[in-house]
């Protein structure tokens, strides 16, 4: 069994509790996409962890956690989430935890030249995390970047390469921005000091996962952000750099050959955003920050409080059909238990004009929210473990977005807990 979980919005949908909730069933986890600019937060009877690079899945003893080709790796993060983890008692050795030859590096240069960039765009700034991700990727694809199979070679080839790319960056960090010339051996050094002691965990992971599939091990691929911030089909430009969709999972893992048997989404039953660019269901004043300390909404990876709104019907639906989702996990629904009444964005309009479909560009930009509010139920259902258990409205409101989006609930989460869920009979 090949299953992705992947965001249906722009991410922090909780993503990261529904792989450990599901992992259970499951023997390998392996993250397809993204770096360190966003996370995923679980909480269990281990404690409560942010991960902003490792599988979720690296919280059971029995999972073999992989970082797949797609990934962008800071050296210097990856150990100090990995120190984090085992001084919490969690175990991580090159048997659990395996990191593509292929996956590129994010180097500090990656790091100073996106804040650069976010300084010299000012007021026009993509909303960055300030992390290095779009240079990292931009390198990539330039073909200019050090993958993590370099660390296995001799130091004089890693020293060489890195000597020729950073005398190519440097014609826009030194004589672009007027920023200090990088230093070559300093690379050579973080390198040395932060990559080298992950050698053991570095392999053909494509390999491992191909060979997995052979003998019929269940594997999950594990997204970062969500369809809306996917660099072909979300908010362009204000998305992440990477493919966030399901389909690029088995390319982001290293298996093409493979195809899904099935894709679970995450969506809220509320909206958030972090970061710039448009969110037409976003909510002002009282209502969004009641919401937003309701839902304890701040990025895990950054820390920033998060644009909230109600459910946004337009936009769900149209990330539903770019992750083709076969069934949806419905997270957060606890959140809703203060309202009397339920905000939900319906549709946008444009100069007076009704949009069925979510729109991209100058449209998005100036798109309105339409919003509608229905019933709440007022009361706590983090104790409920049946569908039968909740409030009628609550079950009213569930069956309401599960029409909206046109895809199967299979899960709702009442609470953070990794026990506090319904999966919904068929």
């Amino acid at each position: 069994m090949l299953t992705a979980i992947t965001g249906i919005n722009w991410g922090d949908e909780g993503k990261g509790r529904m792989v450990d909730l599901l992992s259970e069933d499951y023997d390998i986890v392996v993250r397809y996409q993204g770096g360190n600019n966003a996370g995923h937060t679980v909480i269990n009877e281990k404690g409560k962890f942010v991960l902003n690079l490792l599988p979720s899945g690296i919280l059971r003893e029995d999972v073999v956690n992989v970082m797949g080709n797609g990934v962008v790796i800071d050296l210097k993060h990856l150990n100090e989430e990995m120190g984090r983890l085992i001084d919490a008692g969690i175990k991580i050795t090159p048997e659990n935890l395996k990191i593509s030859d292929r996956a590129i590096i994010c180097m500090p240069y990656h790091v100073q030249q996106d804040c650069l960039e976010e300084e010299r765009l000012k007021d026009a700034k993509y909303g960055s995390t300030r992390r290095g991700i779009a240079p990292v990727y931009g390198d990539k694809y330039m073909k200019k970047g050090i993958r993590m199979g370099d660390l296995l070679d001799s130091e004089e080839a890693l020293r060489a390469k890195i000597e020729g790319i950073t005398e190519w960056k440097n014609l826009s960090i030194e004589k672009g921005y007027g920023a200090e010339k990088i230093d070559a051996e300093e690379m050579f050094n973080w390198i040395k000091e932060y990559g080298f002691k992950l050698r053991d965990h570095i392999c053909d992971t494509g390999l491992f996962i191909d060979n997995a599939a052979k003998e019929g091990k269940n594997i999950m691929f594990e997204a970062q952000l969500g369809a809306l911030r996917d660099i072909d089909f979300g908010i362009y430009p204000f998305t992440s750099s990477s493919s966030t969709i399901a389909a690029y999972a088995p390319i982001g893992s290293g298996v093409p050959n493979r195809k899904l048997d099935c894709t679970v989404g995450i969506m809220k039953a509320y909206s958030t955003c972090v970061g710039e660019g448009p969110f037409t269901a976003e909510l002002f004043g009282e209502e969004a920050e009641h919401l937003r300390k309701a839902g304890n909404e701040y990025g895990a990876a950054t820390g920033r409080p998060r644009r909230v709104g109600g459910f946004d019907v337009l936009a769900s639906r149209y990330g539903v059909r770019m992750q083709g989702a076969d069934e949806i996990a419905l997270t957060k629904l606890d959140v809703l238990s203060y309202m009397d009444e339920i905000p939900v964005c319906t549709g946008y309009a444009v100069n007076g004009e009704k949009l069925d479909e979510f729109p991209i560009g100058e449209k998005l930009e100036k798109a309105e929210p339409v919003y509608e509010y229905v019933k709440g139920w007022h009361e706590d259902i983090s104790g409920c473990r049946k569908m039968e258990d909740l409030p009628e409205a609550a079950r009213e409101y569930v069956k309401y977005i599960e029409e909206a989006v046109g895809c199967k609930i299979k899960y709702v989460s009442v609470g953070a807990a990794r026990e506090e869920y319904i999966v919904v009979p068929d």
